[in-house]
């Protein structure tokens, strides 16, 4: 998997490099819904299986459960919902929710068309990136004058099989030893060689 960051340094950008994965994706630009919102959004279900995630937004949708917020979290009130998630701050972004549930039903369609288990897949990555601020003014009193912006989002979801259960190695691995352990044993080792010959002769 190779990356760059993205604009405001959130998730990488994903693109295969090895072609036996086989993934299903969906990607909408220029969306009109908040940057911040969905990319915590899009955090909190970053890795998870789809099905599960689906249950999740809809919960928080009907606020029985809530997006923490970690990063973007400045003046981001505090629940108790949030101590699921081991942290303080929350919110319930609706629209965040409507546009990450269409674009996730989406890939699950794609994963259908290429023959993936829709059950079971996971979402191996979701980028979120800033697209360009749509500048507009605002009037306010006295004549003034106030900027008035939007920040859309680009948002790309992969959808993928859970990779295969690796099991553990039965035997342990040979310790590792550090410099001098190496030359005690260089030692030892020539000192056997040398004292061989005595004891035949």
């Amino acid at each position: 998997m190779v990356g760059s960051r993205a604009l405001s340094g959130e998730f990488p950008i994903v693109t295969t490099s090895s072609s036996h994965i086989q993934d299903a994706r969906s990607r909408g630009d220029y969306l009109r819904v908040h940057f911040k919102n969905t990319r915590e959004t899009a955090a909190a279900i970053n890795g998870w299986p789809l099905q599960k995630a689906f249950v999740y937004l809809e919960n928080v949708a009907e606020k029985k459960q809530i997006i923490p917020f970690r990063r973007h979290n400045g003046g981001v009130g505090r629940h108790a919902q949030a101590k699921e998630f081991n942290t303080t701050q929350g919110r319930w972004p609706v629209k965040s929710v409507k546009f990450l549930r269409t674009l996730l039903k989406n890939a699950e369609s794609n994963a259908e068309a290429k023959g993936l288990d829709t059950e079971t897949v996971v979402i191996r990555n979701i980028v979120v990136q800033q697209a360009p601020k749509t500048y507009r003014r605002t009037y306010r009193a006295h004549g003034r004058i106030n900027p008035y912006r939007s920040h859309p989002t680009h948002i790309e979801i992969h959808l993928a099989e859970p990779a295969a259960q690796v099991s553990k190695a039965v035997s342990k691995p040979a310790p590792r030893l550090n410099s001098r352990q190496l030359a005690k044993k260089r030692v030892e080792a020539q000192r056997s060689i040398s004292a061989a010959p005595a004891q035949t002769a």
